[in-house]
Order: C-alpha cells, then structure tokens, then sequence
C-alpha cells in the first residue's frame, strides 16, 4: 500500500474517502487511534492509503476534487 493523503483534517479524510469508494478504490485510514495519544487536539496526521495499482487513479480523484495530498 502507498500514502495517497495526510492530514489532521478528518472531514478531508471522510471526503477523500467517500470519493475512492465512489471510483471503487479501496483505501484504508492509518494513524487513526493516534488521537488516544494526542488526547484528541489533532496535532498527528493521519494517513490515507491506497494499494500501489490505485494510486495514479487516486492522485487523479484526489487533484480533480481540488484536495491537497498534504505530503
């Protein structure tokens, strides 16, 4: 798998979700029990991945939709 998109903004990440479901890309959340650590500010990004196949396509979605890959 391969980081399509970091952010600390969980509405980007549902969006961004949303769309590479909608494209039948699977993708999956990492870094999401972070906020345990962090106590919930947001301070870590959490990361989108997608398999290694998908990605121009993702890159693709994600540009299209004017969302930043924040890496």
């Amino acid at each position: 798998m391969k980081e399509l998109l970091r952010s600390t903004d969980p509405t980007i990440l549902a969006f961004a979700t949303a769309l590479l479901k909608g494209e039948d890309i699977d993708c999956f959340q990492m870094d999401v029990n972070m906020s345990i650590l962090e106590g919930g500010i947001g301070i870590f990004p959490r990361r989108l991945m997608v398999r290694t196949d998908d990605l121009t396509r993702a890159e693709r979605v994600m540009r299209d939709n004017e969302i930043p890959l924040g890496r």
